[in-house]
């Protein structure tokens, strides 16, 4: 994959330009950027191509990178307004997090790795492999670190049939349930910590989940038992393989990534911001129409909605999702 650019779809100047007159259509209308819709941000040439870029996502490969927005052409939210409208092909916004962000900043705040009311894209630590709780996870680069700070993509699948040639014994070890630490981050009438199994099958498809880090911070709450020493040698080999055949990407300014979360786990390396700027990346959490169905034991995590079209985000208590294009 690192070889190849099937996975890469270069912007060219005429879906340029038809992005540029859906931001004018947006203007005109006087919308704000959370009330922009597939509708209200039209596509007609470049809307075909990003259908089956989702389809690449959803039933192919599992990712896509878009590449070459000329972000030097723009503001910061004339560049959110373009991405969120690109993202309404893919899927409809979620919240990311308790305070209702619906457009995500994933940028070095000085939290630390250990905080546990803290989330790992809040520092400039390596993430580790992990998936959020959505169907699709994108991102947009908008300023590349002054080092580190690659991209990398593994498949959950690959994973499952390595384990099952090296230690066949481990695998049923990860179709049981994991308790994971929700940061702080509770719905209502939900643990602080959510149940699911790293690996489902379900109507013939593998569907996987896992943060390791969270799994790891939920010991801190008295009700849960260590983990045994079989779950830390599956969760161990787990990791090993997935740093043994991921792939990793460079992001350019301007570059979107789209990752579907059921089947590709993400990561990113540690890194090292300019003096004077940050690394900034946008992110969104998206929800697409015609996503695969889930199994019911992903429903804690997905905080008892599981539904196609309907599911994924964090819905806190008093946090109205909405759009704020600062980092806080």
């Amino acid at each position: 994959m690192e070889a190849s650019t099937a996975w890469i779809h270069a912007l060219s100047a005429g879906e340029i330009s038809e992005l540029e007159s859906a931001l004018q259509s947006v203007r005109a209308a006087g919308l704000d950027i959370a009330d922009v819709t597939r509708d209200s941000f039209p596509l007609p040439t470049f809307g075909p191509t990003l259908d089956r870029l989702r389809g690449d996502v959803l039933r192919g490969r599992g990712f896509v990178l878009i590449r070459g927005l000329p972000l030097e052409r723009y503001t910061l939210e004339d560049a959110a307004l373009l991405y969120w409208g690109i993202g309404c092909y893919f899927g409809r916004a979620v919240p990311q997090n308790g305070k209702g962000h619906l457009l995500g900043h994933v940028i070095d705040m000085g939290r630390h790795e250990h905080d546990t009311n803290a989330r790992i894209y809040q520092t400039s630590a390596r993430q580790t492999y992990h998936v959020d709780t959505c169907d699709i996870v994108s991102l947009l680069c908008v300023q590349k670190a002054k080092s580190g700070g690659l991209s990398s993509l593994v498949s959950a699948v690959t994973i499952y049939n390595e384990m099952r040639k090296r230690r066949p014994d481990l695998v049923p070890v990860l179709f049981s349930l994991f308790d994971a630490d929700r940061r702080g981050e509770v719905p209502p009438g939900r643990n602080p910590y959510y149940t699911a199994p790293v690996f489902a099958w379900h109507e013939g498809q593998l569907t996987s989940q896992l943060v390791r880090r969270y799994i790891e911070s939920a010991r801190r709450f008295p009700e849960l038992p260590a983990l045994t020493a079989e779950e830390t040698e599956a969760l161990d080999l787990f990791e090993a393989l997935a740093d043994e055949f991921a792939m990793f990407m460079d992001f350019e300014q301007g570059d979107m990534q789209f990752v579907h979360n059921h089947q590709i786990l993400h990561d990113r390396t540690a890194f090292e911001d300019f003096p004077d700027k940050k690394r900034h990346l946008l992110r969104l959490w998206l929800c697409p129409p015609d996503g695969r169905t889930l199994p019911e034991s992903f429903a804690d995590k997905y905080n008892g909605r599981i539904e196609i079209g309907d599911r994924g985000g964090m819905f806190i208590e008093g946090a109205t999702p909405h759009v704020s294009l600062e980092p806080v």
